[in-house]
């Protein structure tokens, strides 16, 4: 196909300011033009071992990085601290944290303006579960999103083998028809080897992550912005119409916890979870990419692979949880210039690569999303980054203390789903606005 002089033109245009967007985005260091990055003191949740070892040897070829430093801080303890040194003035330059702390940290945190840091640009350069840290209003982004850890279904691979099962199952449906051919009870219905932990909250380890998966993947968002910017919890508990999505989540999550049900094979008298797969009582778990290493190194004989988190039969859209971690600049920040640009700079696919492969999870961008990794873990964490979603949250420990009790509720006979799920959502609104 021929190209007309004026077309010809226009792409040249339309592709020289893609390049100029590219390059300010890439080299943006405030009002006062490009200069050296300079001290920039990072707080973060993840190990910093992992992040410390990579900023180590980037900091070899790049000078700029030698006077970046990173102090692991506690996620339950982060929003505290954060409030406690904006006060004296003497605030970190960089948070670096998930969305389960986003809601909790927003109100210690600078957008990072339009003008700064386009919504095209965001589009083009991010996962679109790195959309989470939208300000509201239009104020721009809370973050520069960094790395992503999804949830991904581990599978002892010894069990499924002996038992003619060649694959891990790839739907909730072909899951739960599993139950009868791996669980093993005796006659009283004890659980000698359970197939998967879910049913019940204290001993499943990462529950609130696979419900919130479990919510997502049914098409409830767990919370939403009014028109006013107040956030309130949904989750689908509506019952005007028929049975709520939130009522069938729960009643397929609670299923496996029923002595009842076919399904049966977890309850919550046993060990925790994680510590069961480990010990080859359950033939599968759910849990984030990054456990991986740790299931490794805790039993270096466990035959286990991974696999992508099962979807219902009838979606025709992916999605997971995960935790997606992001750069914040905290209200005060004394270099603010150089610590857009450290955060900017991470978005680089070769530092991107860098980071995913300390941590054990995946890139946020998309750029370097489309190289594969040779690590099969690696791999499938790549893919789901791509649809890894989350939801703004009250801190983890108020989400559990929610989620334990309609559990709770729901598997002991105390409260009927509908009626869990209600309190559930009036319980998380309360917490949101607060």
């Amino acid at each position: 196909m021929r190209i007309s002089l004026f077309q010809g033109i226009l792409i040249g245009v339309f592709g020289l300011g893609a390049l100029i967007g590219l390059f300010v985005f890439a080299t943006y260091s405030g009002s006062g033009g490009a200069r050296m990055i300079g001290p920039v003191i990072i707080w973060g949740t993840l190990p910093k071992a992992n992040i410390q070892s990579t900023l180590t040897a980037l900091a070899q070829t790049n000078e700029t990085l030698k006077n970046v430093s990173y102090v692991q801080k506690s996620p339950a303890t982060l929003p505290t601290e954060l409030a406690s040194v904006i006060a004296t003035g003497a605030p970190p330059d960089l948070v670096l944290a998930s969305q389960e702390e986003l809601h909790t940290l927003a109100k210690f945190i600078t957008p990072i303006a339009p003008a700064t840091l386009s919504a095209s640009a965001f589009t083009n350069a991010f996962i679109e579960g790195g959309g989470i840290f939208t300000a509201p209003f239009g104020a721009g982004y809370y973050g520069v999103p960094f790395l992503i850890d999804p949830l991904v279904l581990f599978s002892n691979r010894s069990i499924l083998s002996s038992l003619g099962i060649a694959r891990a199952p790839a739907t909730w449906e072909a899951l739960t028809g599993l139950v009868p051919n791996v669980a093993i009870l005796t006659p009283s219905r004890q659980i000698t080897r359970g197939l998967i932990a879910l049913g019940a909250y204290s001993n499943v380890h990462g529950a609130r992550a696979i419900l919130s998966t479990l919510f997502l993947q049914t098409g409830i968002p767990l919370s939403v912005y009014a028109t006013d910017g107040s956030l309130a919890a949904n989750l689908d508990s509506d019952t005007t119409d028929g049975v709520p999505p939130g009522q069938s989540v729960l009643g397929f999550y609670t299923q496996f916890a029923d002595p009842s049900k076919v399904s049966y094979t977890w309850n919550p008298s046993l060990p925790d979870s994680q510590q069961s797969f480990l010990a080859g009582d359950l033939a599968l778990y759910l849990g984030y990419a990054s456990e991986a290493r740790f299931l490794t190194s805790a039993n270096p004989n466990l035959n286990f692979v991974v696999t992508p988190i099962p979807q219902p039969a009838t979606a025709t859209v992916k999605s997971t949880y995960g935790l997606i971690y992001a750069f914040m600049i905290p209200r005060g920040a004394k270099n603010t210039a150089g610590a857009y640009q450290v955060a900017v700079l991470f978005t680089n696919s070769a530092e991107q690569t860098a980071f995913a492969s300390a941590t054990g999870l995946a890139p946020a961008t998309l750029n370097a999303l489309v190289a594969m990794p040779g690590s099969p873990v690696a791999a499938v964490a790549y893919d789901e980054a791509l649809y890894t979603r989350g939801w703004l949250s009250p801190m983890p420990a108020d989400t559990d203390q929610v989620f334990s009790g309609m559990i709770g509720n729901v598997i002991s006979g105390r409260s009927l789903p509908a009626t869990a799920l209600v309190s559930a959502e009036q319980s998380l609104s309360a917490l949101l606005q607060q």
